[in-house]
Formats: structure tokens, sequence, C-alpha cells
């Protein structure tokens, strides 16, 4: 990665850069925003940049990405380079070496090496272990041994701990001794996007740069600079859908197809609209049910929550071309027939609540809340609403 790849943040990135070509660095930072505004990955471009061996790559332009430093940050195995994030504590338990051997401790390392692929291959995404109570004490037990050790070749140890606010008080207490009295040598980067959950002597200790989410214009243009190949309808349909959630969009942007009219969000946008179909359908609303029971079984939450946001996009659509039938500034652009005919056969139909409705639906997947439960209610919700007018 490099600064040109950091989407947007241009207020923030200056003053990054300009404590880099200073020398006037903090020993500690706390990165705060929105969830997928890219917070942590300028985290780990200032990481990259601190021990990056090119020679050709300027400061204000980052790092390199090529060099074998930059190699072994991106793979999560440069030693001056750690990254913390909530674990569960069958990885951290003490004991001989037949520990590692046991199903539990092999259970638990083959999901947090599937979590440590997936931020590979998504630098907005942050890892957390289900089953985790938090940021443990031991993580910070071992962060104070490593501190103790200077850095290679004289550069510095940068330690990222991701979603900060989930430190438990006894990890958070032995991190604010770290932080009272840093050694030189190291680097803290604190993210988080509750960070009025963290100690406020930890806050205080922290130097705050606050990152916005990135807007639709700012989406659009790096997409258009660096994935050329994306266009419209596919360009506005991934800022649209992605809600300009950088995590999504990377998402969206590597599950796509060769061939645009058949990539996975269009796929997935025309199974859902599928379902709308099957809802309003007096004889198919017994294939409606179906769907949404499979949906809730097979689909991932990730994959659920797209399912709905398709959905919302949609009915944002109609609610739009109900109330201005001459907007042209649609999510869906290339479906703008099927929108118009649905604005033709639900004229009363109160789409504001239905998109309500749909919202909430979203929050409780994203809150882990059962999906059989949430997609039947809201079958039965938008059902009642539809057919009311």
């Amino acid at each position: 990665m490099s600064w040109k790849n950091i989407i947007g943040q241009k207020q923030q990135i200056r003053i990054l850069r300009k404590a880099l070509e200073t020398g006037r660095f903090a020993h500690a930072y706390l990165f705060t925003g929105p969830e997928g505004s890219g917070k942590e990955s300028a985290a780990f471009e200032i990481a990259s940049l601190l021990n990056c061996r090119s020679t050709d790559t300027a400061e204000s332009e980052g790092s390199c990405g090529v060099c074998s430093d930059c190699r072994l940050i991106q793979s999560f195995m440069h030693p001056n380079v750690e990254y913390i994030f909530p674990v569960e504590a069958a990885l951290l338990d003490p004991g001989d070496s037949a520990k590692k051997e046991n199903k539990r401790f092999s259970d638990a390392k083959e999901r947090y090496d599937a979590l440590i692929d997936q931020k590979k291959e998504n630098p907005y995404f942050s890892p957390s272990m289900e089953r985790s109570m938090g940021i443990l004490t031991e993580q910070i037990i071992t962060l104070q041994h490593k501190s103790s050790y200077m850095p290679r070749e004289g550069s510095k140890k940068i330690f990222i701990i991701s979603q900060a606010e989930r430190l438990h008080p006894s990890a958070a207490n032995k991190l604010l001794k770290l932080l009272e009295e840093p050694p030189a040598h190291v680097l803290f980067i604190l993210v988080s996007s509750r960070p009025e959950a963290l100690l406020a002597t930890i806050r205080s200790r922290c130097q705050a740069i606050k990152f916005s989410r990135v807007t639709a214009g700012e989406l659009r243009l790096w997409l258009k600079q660096n994935r050329p190949e994306i266009v419209d309808p596919e360009l506005s349909f991934i800022v649209s859908f992605s809600r300009c959630n950088l995590r999504l969009a990377w998402e969206l942007i590597n599950s796509r197809d060769s061939s645009p009219s058949e990539t996975a969000t269009i796929i997935l946008r025309n199974q859902a609209l599928d379902y709308l179909r099957q809802v309003l359908t007096p004889n198919r609303f017994h294939e409606a049910i179906t769907t949404c029971e499979r949906n809730a079984k097979n689909l991932s939450r990730g994959d659920l929550t797209l399912f709905l946001a398709a959905l919302l996009l949609f009915f944002q659509d109609v609610n739009h071309r109900k109330i201005k039938p001459e907007f042209q500034e649609l999510n869906n652009p290339d479906i703008t027939e099927a929108i118009d005919r649905f604005v033709k056969n639900f004229p009363a139909t109160d789409f504001f609540q239905i998109s309500t409705i749909t919202e909430d639906a979203i929050r409780c997947i994203e809150r882990n809340v059962n999906p059989l439960l949430v997609m039947g209610e809201f079958t039965a919700e938008i059902k009642a609403l539809l057919h009311r007018s």
C-alpha cells in the first residue's frame, strides 16, 4: 500500500506526512473513526514507511510495497510490527509444547489463521475471534516483553492495536503503564471506532487523529483511477451498495466476475429482487418463506447483510422516483424501468417506513441476532406494508 491507495482522509494524511518529514512523531497515536473508514490501513502504511528499504520512494508518496520489509509487513511476519486484535484465550494458555497439540488450541489457531488470511485479502477488514472476551491481559504482557528488545537495524517497533475499545480492564491498565513510560524505539497506534469506551487516561496519552467516512465522490474517483475496468452500472452499484464502507466496498470489488453483468454483487441484487417478487405475489408467498429460510441458513452474515442492503437501495430508489419522477441519481440505474413500475403499482406505500424496517434488519444481523428470526420477521413486516396499499 502507499498514500495514494488510502481513499480520502487528505487532512489526516497531511498531518502524518508532516510528522514523518520533521521527525516529530508522537510515541502513541489513537486513530478513531467509523468502521471501514481506512484508519487501520493508514496505521499499516505508517508501519511500512518506517521500515521500507526502498531509496527511490519519497515519504510523500508512501512505502514502495515491493521491498522485502514491505512484503513481510503485508504477510504479518515482520519482526518490528505487532498486530493485536481480540483473540480466544485458548491461543494464549501457558504450558508445555504438548499444549499446542490439543484440539482446543489447534481449532482456535485455525480460526485465527483464517482471520489473518482474510485481513491479507482485505486491508479494511478488522478481525475479531467470535469466542474472544476482548484483547486479553496475556496479549499486553507479550507486548511488554517484546517492547524491551531493540528493533532491527535502528528502525522502530510498531504496535498496532485493533479495536482498542475491547481491551480487557486488566489489559488496559497494563497498556497504560507502557504508555506512561514508553520505550523510545516503540510506536503505539491504537485503532478504535468507539474511543469513548477507552480509559480516559489511555486517550490522554495518545495523539488522536479522527478519520471520517469517505464520501461517495471520493470512493467513485478512487475506483475510476485505480480500477478503470469497473464501469457503470457496476461502479455506481458498488459505491451505493457499500454505503462508502471501505471494508464492504473492497469485498464487492474482489468478488466481482470478469463479466460486469454477472458480478456477485449484481447476482445478489437480482436474487433479492426475485425474493421481493415472491413476497408480492399471493400464490408465491410460500416460495418467499422458503427463500427466507434458505438464505438464513446458507448465507454468511456478510452476504445476508448485502442481500438486505440491496433491497434497501432498491426501496430508496423507489422512494426517490415516487417523490421526484425525474430523479436520476439512482443506486440501480440499470433497472430504472423496474423501479418506475414498482412506483406505479404501489402508489400509496410508505417506502420510508419500509426502508427503516430494512435498516433495522441489517443492524440486527450485524449484532448477531438469529438470522432466521430476523428474516422471518422482516418478510412478514414488508408483506404487510406492501399489501396495505
